[in-house]
């Protein structure tokens, strides 16, 4: 497969637009508790549409995972399970903190833990600082927790200039203060990801042998990751559907008349499946850009979590997340996302030093 980087970027471009667009469709969702129209989504984006996927790419997806090493299955699963604890608290960090600020903090959080903590765990932290191309690294994440400290402070900023009101004008359930919490968990457990693909390489390599076309290799590996992220979202909402009493969502809309309850049901569905599907976009329009990439590869993952910055911003100032705020709090919050980008290209600079001396 010959490289092509000007088409790989696009294809990036395309990942983290979709990454960046998911949480639109719910807006159109009315009168449904958040854990009902959540759960719907991860129907589609975690188990329904990875299994299309791969049964179109790789025919013989049961055959590879049956014949796969058991080890290989559980540990992709039980990473799975806990990146889907990421999954969640990302959701709720979007819940609490709107598109831009929700998307700069989590993703941030996501970038720095998801380039440390890997290193860390492997008990290779010293040897990467001992390098240049590993200082640059460690540098990229210095700059990515400024970027996030300056988001923080805008944060601040907007939640001392709005009245409660105004908060929610735009956010329905702005909580500055849950929204951090959320979305520094959400980093962290997110970058149990690259733990869980590491984990499914033998069943890649199943795919490979059986004749699947590298391009496609992982989507039987994303089948075993997103069911486990769908365990951890299933249980966590069916508990809130029990205490919050919103299980009736799934069967009704909540509508003046029949009709228009059964109108609002299909309407929840629709959206709700749909940012399901977008959701899911990302992983395979990222999956296809690295192929492309040829020496570039180094830099897909930057380029990805810039472009889903970027995308998520946009969306932002397009639903005037920032309406009312002054114009220290905007300028706060468009150098924070800046920053945030520079770091994933000093990041990226960093594992093309690397990539040099092998």
């Amino acid at each position: 497969m010959a490289p092509n980087p000007f088409l790989g970027v696009f294809l990036h471009a395309l990942g983290g637009l979709a990454a960046g667009s998911f949480y639109i469709p719910f807006r159109r969702v009315r009168k449904w508790a958040w854990e009902s129209y959540w759960i719907v989504n991860g129907l589609l984006s975690w188990v329904i549409t990875p299994w299309i996927v791969s049964s179109i790419v790789c025919p013989d997806t049961l055959g590879i995972l049956r014949a796969a090493p058991t080890s290989s299955l559980i540990w992709s699963f039980a990473f799975g399970v806990l990146w889907g604890v990421g999954g969640l608290t990302f959701g709720l960090s979007m819940r609490y903190l709107g598109m831009s600020l929700g998307y700069a903090l989590a993703l941030g959080f996501c970038a720095a833990f998801g380039t440390i903590i890997p290193p860390v765990f492997n008990k290779t932290i010293g040897d990467l600082a001992a390098h240049l191309s590993g200082q640059v690294t460690l540098a990229g994440v210095l700059v990515c927790l400024i970027g996030i400290a300056v988001c923080g402070w805008a944060g601040v900023s907007k939640e001392r200039e709005l009245t409660g009101d105004q908060k929610k004008a735009t956010i329905t359930e702005f909580n500055f203060a849950k929204g951090v919490w959320v979305a520094t968990f959400a980093g962290i457990m997110s970058a149990c990801m690259a733990f869980a693909i590491q984990a499914g390489k033998p069943i890649a390599e199943l795919a490979v042998n059986r004749g699947v076309a590298p391009l496609w290799q992982n989507s039987p590996v994303f089948v075993v990751i997103f069911a486990g992220g769908f365990a951890t979202n299933f249980l966590w909402c069916m508990f809130l559907n029990i205490r919050n009493r919103s299980a009736s969502d799934y069967f009704r809309g909540r509508g003046g008349s029949v009709l228009a309850s059964l109108r609002t049901l299909a309407n929840n569905y629709v959206f709700a499946g749909l940012a399901g599907v977008i959701w899911y976009c990302q992983f395979m329009f990222y999956g296809m850009g690295t192929t492309k990439m040829g020496k570039l590869n180094f830099s897909s993952w930057t380029i990805h979590m810039a472009f889903i910055i970027v995308f998520s911003s946009i969306w932002g100032i397009i639903f005037r997340e920032w309406k009312g705020a002054g114009k220290k709090t905007h300028w706060l919050i468009v150098s924070g996302i800046l920053v945030l980008v520079a770091s994933t290209l000093v990041v990226g600079f960093g594992n093309y030093l690397a990539a040099l001396k092998r």
